[in-house]
């Protein structure tokens, strides 16, 4: 278990690994693999698994997820988090925690969802992000998702933070444009962290340096 840093890709954390792991036992014969990605800019829980172990990383993408986040609203981005480029920005309406409260309810269950265009997920072979950078139109379809719980921390106008409880395959991004959407002034992520996996938690995971340690 990883505590992946900011700014690193959940690859960039196999690599690391793996590298550590090749240099410890002069050997290069060594698989490395993560069960489920996290965008650059989020931080948090990632499960790695090494060697024989690799072949339950599906089963452990299955599992749910809990996170917290931030959402900031009146700024829509291309890729619905901080990391992209802004599209749009309009006033924020004079709402209060519990309208915010009422409109996170309608999200929790078995939803449709619409992935961000500027996502991991394949269409024809290629993954969505790969035909949005290069211009290409993309034709986004909805998708059956779970929502365990959302609970709303607080909220200071434009950015509200909340706690998620999701299953597999939820994007946070998606959550905080369709919640701009709701509200008609359009919103983003702008941080967040992944605090569990199934009964993982970030609780027990090393952060890069430690493993640095205990590998090098």
């Amino acid at each position: 278990m990883v505590d992946k840093p900011q700014g690193w890709t959940s690859f960039d954390v196999v690599n690391k690994i793996r590298g550590l792991l090749r240099k410890k036992f002069n050997t290069k014969n060594i698989k490395v693999g993560h069960s489920g990605t996290l965008d650059p800019m989020a931080t948090g829980l990632l499960l790695i698994c090494t060697g024989k172990w690799t072949k339950e990383l599906q089963q452990l993408t299955g599992l749910d997820k809990k996170y917290q986040g931030h959402i900031m609203l009146g700024i829509e981005t291309a890729t619905y988090d901080a990391e992209g480029e802004i599209i749009s920005t309009l006033p924020v309406p004079d709402i209060s925690k519990n309208d915010i409260d009422e409109m996170l309810k309608k999200f929790i269950g078995e939803i449709d969802q619409y992935p961000p265009a500027y996502s991991a997920i394949k269409k024809d072979g290629k993954k969505l992000y790969e035909l949005a950078r290069a211009g290409k139109e993309v034709v986004l379809e909805a998708r059956k998702v779970k929502v365990y719980g959302i609970q709303l921390l607080e909220f200071n106008s434009p950015i509200l933070e909340i706690l998620l409880h999701c299953g597999s395959g939820f994007y946070v991004r998606s959550l905080a444009h369709d919640l701009g959407k709701v509200i008609g002034c359009g919103a983003h992520l702008s941080s967040l962290r992944r605090t569990a996996i199934g009964d993982y938690s970030i609780e027990d995971a090393f952060a890069v340096e430690q493993i640095e340690n205990i590998l090098g």
